[in-house]
């Protein structure tokens, strides 16, 4: 198989192309230049935002069955580049996201691809609202390949090596740095997320098949929970941390906001937990989709974390996630320490709360 990646250096794209690479796939990847691509590629040089910045495939002669695109700002990028590549090549993938979605998300006992989308997103649209760019980007594929030639991943949270947003990232480090750490309850509570990597297999055995139109795409319901994640990370980075785990009750009353500064909680019982955790993926099941053990995500990440000294990069587009640690230290102390048996219960959602997930665009 001929494979073009659009990106390809960083995170999703980069994970679709050393996978691609280890299945023996020939995989060029068009990208800016900005970071090392991965070995056993060919690379293509220019950035889509800049005028004539697609010159590079423009001028290439190369053919392709399929092309990964993972952008995520101004859907008229992934129009332009839907438009210069028709013709050349067979099939159009574009990693999507599940904000697609018109609020609140498809969950459990639906299929999410036949849930109500997002007004207001246009193929050859300006970046607007992260919700509408990602439905622009999809319309944009469909334009041009149509919809038996256009694969849609509506991802939803997808955690990994090479992270640059950073939800795996600062649990990692936080727990690194040791001492009472803010744990999140109830321990118990499901959480659902996908290993980029196994994102990337999934989506090149969909290549192979010829699947086409939308796919949501994350681990399974209960794929793990909190107590889970964060027991592996503790236990991958040896240190010296105490998870003290807090009721959600007092962790909403200090204002801290679900997902972002936690990363990956939301509270049990609200319709964000309902949207971001328990989202229906037996058609990506029933096609393929394999999820490797939470501890292999975990121990993976803190492995490449290390090997890049400790420091994630992060997506300029985006605020780095995680808490303050002394509004940490402050709810400690209010919550008195409380321990793993001595927590538990819900806790209502936060009104206009939305977890927005996103490949990376490079």
């Amino acid at each position: 198989m001929r494979l073009l990646v659009l990106g390809g250096t960083e995170f999703v794209g980069r994970a679709v192309a050393e996978a691609a690479v280890a299945r023996g796939w020939e995989v060029t990847v068009f990208h800016r230049g900005r970071n090392r691509p991965p070995c056993g590629v060919r690379s293509l040089h220019g950035d889509r935002t800049a005028p004539d910045g697609l010159a590079a495939l423009a001028a290439d002669p190369g053919g392709w069955d399929a092309v990964v695109d993972t952008w995520s700002a101004a859907p008229r990028a992934v129009l332009a580049a839907a438009r210069l590549l028709r013709g050349r090549a067979a099939r159009y993938v574009y990693v999507s996201s599940r904000s697609v979605y018109r609020w609140p998300w498809p969950s459990l006992g639906g299929d999410g691809s036949a849930g109500a989308l997002v007004e207001g997103a246009f193929a050859d649209a300006g970046q607007t609202e992260y919700a509408q760019d990602k439905r622009g980007g999809e319309l944009a594929a469909v334009e041009d390949f149509g919809e038996e030639g256009s694969l849609l991943v509506r991802a939803g949270l997808i955690l990994g090596p090479h992270e640059n947003v950073g939800r795996l990232p600062w649990w990692l480090t936080r727990i690194a740095r040791g001492g009472p750490v803010l744990a999140p309850g109830p321990r118990e509570l499901p959480v659902q997320f996908i290993d980029a990597r196994d994102l990337a297999g999934w989506l090149l055995g969909a290549v192979e098949r010829g699947l086409s139109g939308p796919y949501d795409l994350i681990g399974p319901p209960g794929h793990s929970t909190m107590g889970e994640l964060l027991d592996l990370c503790v236990r991958v980075t040896g240190a010296d941390a105490e998870l003290r785990w807090t009721a959600p009750e007092a962790i909403l009353a200090a204002g801290i906001e679900p997902w972002t500064q936690l990363p990956v909680w939301t509270p049990p019982d609200s319709e964000l937990h309902d949207c971001a955790h328990r989202t229906d993926v037996s058609r990506a099941l029933a096609t393929g989709l394999v999820c490797r053990p939470p501890a292999r995500t975990v121990a993976d990440t803190w492995r490449w974390l290390t090997q890049i000294g400790g420091a994630a990069p992060l997506r300029p587009d985006r605020t780095a996630p995680g808490l303050d640690p002394r509004v940490e230290a402050k709810v400690l102390a209010e919550a008195g320490g409380a321990r793993p048996s001595a927590v538990d219960g819900a806790a209502g959602g936060v009104p206009g709360t939305t977890p927005q997930e996103a490949a990376s665009d490079d």
